[in-house]
């Protein structure tokens, strides 16, 4: 798979009324999380899914946003900040070859790679990363664009989240995306 990451300045394409109809991040995000719940999400941008997920999880829940662009980041604290959100979302930068999240191992309820798979250079790395942050019995969601990721290539990243320990559980539809929901086993 190539990589190419986003560019910052999309990010407020992203953010968009229409897209918010397309893919609505509480419709598609509503049978996987709890109030409560420790979320990590993968490549946020400027929080198009962050925003929705931290009023999700209410007041004793955290999401964990973690990205390679400090611009997208820091735009998702000052949106963060202006809904009064902050305090509930962690904004890691990370380097291109890792997740940094060494430090959440078996602690994540929820992980959602939304529109990311194909920007990360070594996906199985990653998904690794990610299998190792979910508790037993927490759920990741993938899902890429069509427009972006050919079947194949989806089916490619579907087994490298199988060699790293997840198992699919449903394909839901997030219209233009090709989708999976997988869970790390209970030991």
């Amino acid at each position: 798979m190539a990589t190419h990451v986003c560019p910052w300045w999309m990010g407020y394409l992203l953010m968009s009324p229409w897209r918010r109809w397309l893919q609505n991040p509480e419709k598609i995000l509503g049978p996987y999380i709890k109030e409560g719940m420790k979320i990590l999400e993968i490549g946020p941008g400027m929080g198009f899914f962050t925003l929705p997920i931290a009023r999700m999880v209410g007041a004793d829940g955290k999401v964990i946003a973690v990205d390679v662009q400090t611009k997208m980041l820091r735009s998702l604290e000052r949106r963060a900040d202006k809904t009064g959100l902050r305090h509930r979302i962690e904004a890691r930068l990370c380097p291109a070859a890792s997740l940094n999240i060494g430090d959440l191992a078996d602690t994540i309820d929820f992980a959602i790679a939304f529109a990311v798979m194909h920007e990360i250079p070594d996906p199985k790395a990653a998904l690794n990363d990610i299998a190792v942050a979910l508790k037993a019995g927490g759920i990741l969601l993938i899902s890429e664009p069509k427009n972006h990721v050919s079947d194949d290539e989806f089916k490619r990243t579907i087994s490298l989240a199988r060699e790293c320990g997840l198992t699919e559980t449903a394909t839901p539809v997030v219209r233009r995306n090709y989708s999976v929901s997988m869970i790390k086993q209970k030991k």
